[in-house]
């Protein structure tokens, strides 16, 4: 089960075999990654083909795994360069070239055992929300007028609803009229208490608040 299919020579039944395991088990690592996760289009494709890409590349350097690697290494970074990839995207991604490796090598039955193994672990651990912890972070963006002295004004409504609050960002809005304060709190409870933004628009003036989470910190 676990032996190489190939022989000494490259043959075009064992070469459409390989990549048709290739392209299933590709297909596969794609719908793994994105099963609760809002993966895109671009890399549900590139995880479909690219071990049937790998697979290509270590047949054509006639079995050099120095060489095959090199060149793979290179072609998985290419994504990377242009758009920041999360820890998920990068898992996946190796998965399919471990599986391109193993096929590209005649391999088929290891390269479905590393796929049954690994994927299924990606979707238990996805399933049982693995290292998934509710982050009490947000980012606080406040409204007032101009002549209203922001220094101290909410003091009192962070230290009853948040641990820790910094002032990151003051500017100007609406041609210098209104200022725009840019907190980051850490709430006590999470969500956001009703209460806690009832009482920051009596003292903005019932102008805008915006209250929401980080930017998305996973990517690599």
């Amino acid at each position: 089960m676990l032996n190489s299919i190939l022989g000494t020579e490259l043959t075009l039944t064992s070469f459409l075999l390989c990549t048709g395991v290739s392209l299933l088990l590709g297909i596969g690592t794609a719908l793994v990654a994105g099963y609760r996760s809002r993966s895109t289009q671009s890399l549900a494709i590139t995880l479909a083909i690219l071990p049937a890409v790998v697979q290509a590349v270590i047949m054509l350097v006639n079995g050099s795994i120095g060489a095959g690697i090199a060149v793979t290494g290179a072609f998985s970074l290419v994504r990377f360069r242009s758009a920041p990839g999360t820890a998920r995207e990068i898992a996946a991604i190796f998965l399919a070239m471990a599986i391109g490796l193993a096929t590209g090598m005649g391999y088929i039955g290891l390269a479905v055992l590393l796929f049954l193994l690994l994927g299924g672990a990606m979707l238990a651990l996805t399933a049982l929300r693995f290292g998934q912890q509710e982050d009490p972070t947000r980012i606080l963006k406040i409204t007032i007028p101009e002549d209203l002295d922001y220094d101290g004004l909410f003091d009192d409504l962070f230290e009853r609803y948040t641990t820790a609050h910094t002032l990151e960002k003051v500017k100007t809005t609406n041609m210098g009229t209104l200022y725009e304060l840019r907190y980051r709190i850490t709430l006590r409870q999470t969500p956001v208490p009703k209460i806690f933004l009832d009482e920051l628009r009596c003292r903005n003036g019932n102008l805008n608040i915006t209250c929401c989470r980080e930017e998305n910190r996973e990517s690599l």
